[in-house]
């Protein structure tokens, strides 16, 4: 009671294909996929963007110390 069976789950599977049918499941599967890819892919490139910006700060501030040090 109150735990769904694997009878259960089955039966709620072959109703939701019935609904949609599986091409319109299988291009959903697709869409979601993309979604989520794309949302990775966006991570990643923010992070690697940070990452550059990071390296370039790091970069400009050896630059003005060296050219603190020749004017002193």
């Amino acid at each position: 009671m109150g735990a769904f069976s694997i009878w259960h789950l089955l039966v709620l599977l072959v109703v939701v294909v019935l609904v949609f049918g599986t091409k319109k499941l299988r291009n959903m599967g697709n869409d979601l996929g993309s979604a989520v890819k794309g949302f990775k892919d966006g991570m990643n490139s923010e992070d690697e963007a940070k990452k550059m910006t990071d390296a370039t700060d790091k970069v400009i501030d050896v630059a003005d110390t060296k050219r603190h040090e020749k004017q002193s």
